[in-house]
């Protein structure tokens, strides 16, 4: 349902710029095609940055911990 919500919320801002911009709001081939790749190509730098941050995190999460001896435990 979040989803849903979000991209309620992508089209009406969406919406609102093409109002500002004075965009017609089935958009000429052009405008929408380049909507479209603009849309894709973020779709895909996300995923990349995605990927490139995971490793950093999975390699934080199995560095093993150093063991200090308590000089106060027998």
């Amino acid at each position: 349902m979040k989803l849903y919500l979000y991209s309620l919320g992508v089209g009406a801002l969406v919406g609102l710029i093409y109002g500002v911009l004075g965009v017609k709001s089935p958009a000429p081939p052009v405008v929408a095609l380049l909507g479209l790749l603009g849309m894709l190509g973020g779709e895909q730098l996300g995923t990349l940055l995605a990927q490139w941050r995971a490793p950093v995190q999975s390699e934080l999460a199995t560095t093993p911990t150093k063991k200090v001896a308590r000089p106060d435990i027998p």
